[in-house]
């Protein structure tokens, strides 16, 4: 099976972790689809990087993620929530190494 690429799977876990999260009316749930992503994401990070890199990666991931909460007052939710999906995607290509495959 084909490893999907940290660059799609972590903003893929920041949008099915809001859906989930509003869906469902419990935040949490929300968090742990975040780090599931993170938790798949974290280890090529630290292969192709480094630990460091990838223990940055994932902060800079969950302070985006935060972020998203004061911007959804100026853009609406889901606006937010892609913007961060997508800067969680750079974020993650970058700390990948810049590689397009896993």
């Amino acid at each position: 099976m084909p490893r999907i690429p940290s660059a799609l799977l972590v903003p893929s876990s920041v949008v099915a972790g809001f859906a989930v999260g509003r869906r469902t009316g419990r935040r949490a749930l929300a968090g742990v689809a975040l780090a599931a992503g993170l938790a798949a994401a974290a280890p090529r990070w630290a292969t192709h990087r480094s630990p460091l890199t990838a223990a940055a990666a994932a902060a800079v991931t969950v302070a985006l993620v935060g972020a998203s909460h004061p911007l959804s007052r100026r853009l609406g939710t889901w606006p937010a929530v892609l913007a961060t999906g997508a800067a969680t995607g750079v974020v993650s290509a970058w700390a990948d190494g810049g590689r397009g495959r896993p």
